[in-house]
């Protein structure tokens, strides 16, 4: 009954069988609605009801934090990823000759920022990670005493391999470096607590799993690293007194809030506050599995029912490291050209890193599954 109310929620679901998550997801009917009222203020009324905007801005923060259980004061509302890794990439402390640590097959986002640190005399090392598997132990050997970040994907965006994060911040710990986590293709649906598990910083936008609108992400940033980054991009909203224009001093608020400079992406973080909600509301959290096992129930059904329609599944299925994407082959088949075509069944999939990839949700049933083995069949 659950998933069947979260499915009501999906207006996508009455047209698609949507497996395309990773990528962008579809807004749910209460982001929706928050989006359209909204706009509807902001035509009718104009900044007359802009303390509501901000008092909600705030909520949502507040959301945010206990999805991972943050202090809201530990978390900056960010357009997306990639502004949260450059955060960190770009404030932290650098001398020459520091390195970071990351992943060969990690998305763009969590490599290009720490590689143009060249300019600055730190190096990349990107480790190997065949067929998507990540080693933790060739990890720790890439580190020394020069490490300062191990920054590692919660989720690998191309194999759906789902690291344990209390183990890859540990390992990072033990070499002296702190630990950044992407968390775009995780959070949402996989429990996290920042509080036990050792991240000293996370990132995640939240068009994906926590089918927000594109433009609206979070960044945390354990409380004792606040000082060690410095801000970029300081503006009005930067300071403890932010709403008093005619009063310049240099005064950096005690949170995360920090970073944030100027005006905020109001409308996407009202959206992404009723997504966060309704995923809450089903059972996202902390300390709170549903979601992510309704995602691992449908994604494991998926596969029984590729394998037995021919499909290659390429991605670990093996519980501590499943998740909720699925990378698989077809053979004999054109596989760029596969996602056109299944388009025009009513089915939507990704083609990633030479494979074909589904990321199902918790509302997805299996009707939308063998839509996808109906559609993979008819040709």
């Amino acid at each position: 009954m659950r998933w069947n109310e979260f499915r009501q929620s999906m207006p996508v679901a009455k047209k698609w069988a949507y497996f395309d998550h990773a990528a962008v997801a579809p807004l749910p009917a209460p982001a929706v609605e928050a989006v359209t009222a909204w706009a509807r203020q902001a035509a009718e009324e104009g900044d007359t009801v802009w303390p509501q905007w901000a008092a909600r801005t705030e909520e949502v923060r507040r959301t945010a934090a206990q999805l991972i259980n943050a202090e809201p004061s530990e978390i900056a509302l960010v357009p997306n990823t990639t502004a949260g890794v450059n955060l960190v990439a770009e404030g932290f402390p650098w001398q020459a000759g520091d390195n970071v640590v990351t992943l060969d097959n990690e998305f763009p986002t969590n490599q290009y920022p720490w590689m143009n640190l060249a300019r600055r005399g730190v190096e990349t090392r990107r480790v190997p990670a065949p067929e998507g598997r990540v080693d933790l132990n060739r990890v720790a050997e890439a580190c020394d005493a020069r490490t300062r970040i191990v920054s590692l994907s919660w989720v690998g965006f191309a194999s759906g391999w789902r690291l344990d994060v209390a183990q890859a911040a540990q390992t990072a710990h033990d070499r002296g470096a702190l630990f950044f986590l992407d968390a775009i293709q995780g959070m949402g649906v996989f429990p996290l607590n920042v509080k036990t598990s050792g991240v000293d910083f996370l990132a995640a936008d939240g068009h994906k799993w926590m089918l927000g609108p594109e433009g609206a992400g979070v960044f945390f940033c354990r409380q004792e690293h606040l000082d060690r980054l410095q801000p970029l991009g300081v503006g009005w909203h930067s300071v403890r007194r932010s709403s008093d224009y005619s009063r310049i001093e240099l005064d950096l608020r005690p949170e995360a809030a920090r970073y944030e400079g100027g005006s905020q992406n109001m409308v996407g973080m009202i959206g992404l506050g009723a997504s966060l909600d309704l995923l809450i509301h089903h059972g996202a959290g902390p300390d709170r599995s549903s979601v992510a096992d309704r995602v691992l129930e449908i994604s494991n059904y998926a596969c029984r029912r590729l394998e037995e329609a021919g499909a290659t599944v390429v991605s670990c299925r093996e519980p501590p490291h499943a998740s909720g994407i699925v990378a698989f082959q077809t053979p004999g088949r054109d596989l760029k050209l596969e996602r056109q075509r299944l388009l025009a069944s009513g089915v939507v999939i990704s083609f990633r890193g030479g494979n074909l990839r589904i990321s199902p949700h918790a509302y997805n049933d299996e009707e939308d599954i063998e839509r996808l083995i109906a559609a993979l069949a008819s040709t």
